[in-house]
């Protein structure tokens, strides 16, 4: 698999031959001192760590420090993305979450994708993410995930240029938006000069975007809706981030204890008295959501949610059920999905999957597994996962025996070499592998700020990015066109 760098076309890493979208950057960076760049960076450590942007890692399997709030490490060498790129991106995004939302109707509705064959039967009625309850029910605007963060990766090919991947569909609670938001406020403050310099398009907007997303869903009738931020609590790994958006929304953050279920209507307990609440952007799972429903022993919903939501006086975002449509097991059919629902071809290709629960995948798979990334189909945040050739003989023999026990529990896919950026590590400045993710947003259209949250693997050689195995993260520039204006020229 070939290596692509995003800054750098030429080989070694400190080659000359800079990609034209980096040069002005590159010069720039050229000129600073090294201790002036480490006191930005200790700068931007202390702000983050007084202003409480941490991440709350617990599950993790033999590592120390599990449960303990980290701060998730910023890097100030940005990942930076032409119009152009950006432009085609952006297209492929909003026609994928398109169909996403199609397929999500169609599943707890017509079923007509099912009854053409393209998409296995069982494969979602037997799915754990499959919810009966959700038959039937009406959704405004038939939007059921009006917030996605869906996982772009840039693999190199044999014309030493990139190719962008959709890695998969983040439609449940997905998170990480705080963390985009506050890295640009970051690097405005530490780097003020860069913005003035380059026409970089503004991202600070996401909350007005998103808040205008959230009220078009609202019940009819709602002339001035009500919204709310729905949190598990101060303990939730993502809890920074409910707060964050909340505030920058001028909204409540509220746990289920805060609501009330009185005529199949949400109320909100205030210091004046029951408020009503039209729509709620909760930020739990679909088994906590409704004791009444799903699980009875839940202190984290409120009992009473679903009889509201079915008579269709409480929005929810994301839907209850919208899981069905970004479980692993599911994402290889998305490209069948926009042909059938859009009649289209995909923009954005998958990463070529082999499916377990298939004889012939899996053999592949068994024969392969030191040569391929095998994921669990309900894994998140890089666990439940073998990556074939960073793994041990015995890891190898180990999961082979747990895949075989149950093949229908995974996909596996070729290891890519996702693309590499020049990051801050101890030693100074190395190439370390990224990802991208973008936030798309679907109301009354499909929209998103340019960019989305750049995560980074900061150990060396390391393909896993999630921030709960000591994954970091950058600022995404995504360069306006000559006539664009510069964020520095904007507020942040």
């Amino acid at each position: 698999m070939h290596r692509f760098d995003e800054m750098y076309a030429a080989t070694p890493f400190e080659g000359s031959d800079v990609r034209a979208h980096y040069k002005s950057y590159r010069d720039w960076l050229s000129r600073q001192p090294g201790e002036t760049m480490q006191a930005r960076r200790a700068e931007a450590e202390m702000i983050f760590r007084r202003v409480g942007i941490t991440f709350a890692v617990y599950g993790a399997k033999d590592e120390e420090g599990a449960g303990q709030e980290r701060l998730i490490p910023f890097d100030q060498i940005p990942r930076i993305i032409p119009a152009a790129e950006w432009s085609h991106l952006q297209r492929g995004l909003a026609q994928r979450a398109t169909a996403l939302n199609r397929f999500i109707h169609d599943v707890y509705h017509g079923q007509d994708i099912l009854r053409a064959g393209i998409v296995p039967t069982d494969l979602i009625l037997d799915n754990a993410q499959y919810r009966p309850e959700m038959v039937g029910v009406k959704v405004p605007g038939d939007i059921y995930a009006q917030i996605a963060g869906i996982d772009i990766v840039r693999a190199g090919n044999a014309d030493g240029m990139g190719e962008y991947f959709v890695l998969e569909d983040n439609l449940r609670v997905p998170s990480g938006v705080s963390y985009m938001l506050e890295n640009r406020r970051m690097m405005m403050r530490l780097f003020p000069e860069l913005f003035a310099q380059h026409a970089v398009a503004p991202v600070a907007h996401y909350p007005d975007l998103l808040l205008d997303t959230l009220r078009a869903v609202a019940p009819s009738g709602a002339s001035a809706p009500t919204v709310v931020v729905l949190t598990p609590g101060m303990h939730n790994s993502a809890y920074f981030e409910h707060a964050f958006l909340a505030q920058q929304m001028g909204v409540e953050l509220v746990e289920g204890q805060d609501l009330v279920v009185e005529n199949d209507t949400v109320f909100m307990r205030t210091t004046h008295g029951l408020r009503r609440v039209d729509v709620i952007y909760r930020r739990i799972d679909d088994d906590f959501l409704d004791p009444e429903v799903f699980r009875a022993d839940s202190a984290l919903g409120c009992a009473g949610l679903m009889r509201a939501y079915r008579a269709g006086k409480v929005a929810i975002c994301n839907a209850v059920g919208t899981g069905i449509a970004d479980d692993k097991s599911v994402y290889p059919y998305v490209p069948d999905m926009i042909r059938f629902y859009l009649g289209e071809q995909p923009l954005l290709s998958n990463v070529p999957t082999w499916m377990c629960r298939k004889g012939d995948d899996l053999a592949y798979v068994l024969d392969h597994l030191d040569e391929l990334v095998v994921k669990e189909v309900h894994g998140a945040g890089g666990y439940g996962m073998l990556i074939g050739p960073a793994a041990t003989r015995a890891e190898i023999e180990d999961f082979r025996r747990v895949l075989m026990a149950n093949p229908a529990g995974y996909i596996a896919q070729p290891t890519l070499s996702l693309s590499s950026c020049p990051t801050y590590v101890e030693s100074g400045i190395a190439p370390r592998h990224i990802d991208l993710r973008p936030f798309v947003l679907s109301g009354k259209s499909v929209q998103m700020v340019a960019g989305g949250l750049t995560r980074v693997a900061l150990k060396e050689g390391s393909l896993v990015v999630n921030s709960s195995q000591g994954g970091g993260t950058k600022d995404t520039w995504v360069l306006e066109e000559e006539t664009g204006f510069a964020e520095g020229s904007a507020a942040c």
